[in-house]
């Protein structure tokens, strides 16, 4: 049979020779095969791997409720973070500078003055709250209508709300706005309260690198409770790698069905842990919308978009194979085989 063999083998060669000018085709051809054989590969270790999972369905849900769990917090932190942010947004309007005009300035002068803050470059806007409207914002924000109903005389000053340009950037030139605001003669008190300001953006910021401390390390926990997830599963199939490898399996086929495994692991636990958080946020956003009303504020809660979904799950994946990338590589060096 081998003289057979040998000479069939000349013969092919031969006429791949003669056939130079389908020999790019032929090129082509055989990478085409072997693109689908790794295609198939790669599948087969794809629904493998899956197969597997739902076979160990108990250790498996345990595995991914507590990577939820930890993926969770960090998103759910993360959202908290992103809707304080939003108290910030009109955080100009906040920012604003109230004039309290003296109780002798007529609603004319008030309006002078008002017109003549506006033509400086550094204000944004100007509000004019005369008397009548401090008093019914009082009334109805105070809780003492009727004792407010029971005075002779309006006690409240014409109050000028000034809003300036760029409040967040330049805080010492709002500063030194308010100064020459309180220069008028028709300002009886400025006020400005700049340490809040500064309090909030700090509290932000803060919070902001809070989120990325939690996020490294529940990444690394996520990454060490996969690897030893599959450092078990190695464990109880190290015989039939063991046969694997001394009739010449690779590691890269050995480890395939492993890091697919871990991907599945990170991509269910990416999935339940955003239904984790969004269930979360729907029991709260009628709570926290109500309290928004009673502020007459517009707020409302944030939920995660469409891309930072996806960029949860894919994240969640890539740990699930780089625990499981990781934990194989140092077992198959321990093997040995």
């Amino acid at each position: 049979m081998t003289q057979k063999h040998i000479p069939k083998n000349n013969h092919n060669r031969v006429i791949e020779a003669k056939r130079n000018t389908k020999q790019t085709s032929r090129v082509g051809g055989d990478f085409s095969d072997k693109l689908r054989a790794y295609r198939d590969l790669h599948a087969h270790a794809l629904f493998s791997s899956l197969g597997r999972l739902i076979a160990a369905r108990l250790n498996a849900v345990l595995t991914i409720i507590v990577l939820s769990i930890s993926i969770s917090l960090a998103c759910g932190f993360y959202l908290l973070v992103e809707n304080a942010e939003q108290l910030t947004s009109d955080l100009e309007t906040s920012n604003q500078i109230s004039l309290f005009l003296r109780d002798d300035v007529s609603l004319a002068s008030a309006t002078r003055l008002a017109n003549g803050i506006k033509l400086d470059p550094s204000v944004q806007a100007v509000k004019i709250i005369t008397k009548e409207q401090a008093l019914k914002e009082f009334e109805e924000f105070s809780g003492f209508g009727e004792a407010i109903k029971a005075l002779e005389k309006n006690p409240l000053p014409i109050v000028l709300q000034v809003i300036p340009k760029n409040s967040l950037e330049e805080g010492q030139n709002i500063e030194t706005l308010v100064e020459n605001f309180k220069q008028a003669g028709e300002v009886d008190f400025a006020q400005l309260d700049m340490q809040w300001v500064k309090r909030l953006q700090l509290m932000i910021e803060v919070a902001h690198v809070s989120v990325v401390l939690l996020g490294v390390l529940l990444s690394l926990a996520v990454l060490f409770i996969t690897g030893n997830t599959i450092r078990l599963e190695l464990h109880t199939r190290k015989d039939e790698i063991v046969i694997a490898k001394l009739v010449g399996a690779t590691n890269g086929f050995v480890q395939r069905p492993f890091l697919y495994t871990g991907f599945w692991i990170g991509f269910f636990s990416g999935v339940s842990a955003w239904f984790i958080v969004t269930i979360m946020m729907l029991i709260l956003k009628q709570p926290v919308e109500k309290l928004s009303m009673l502020y007459n504020s517009s707020f409302h809660l944030q939920f995660m978009g469409f891309f930072e979904t996806l960029a949860l799950i894919l994240l969640s994946s890539t740990l699930g194979v780089v625990g499981s990338w990781v934990v194989v590589r140092l077992q198959l060096q321990q093997m040995k085989v």
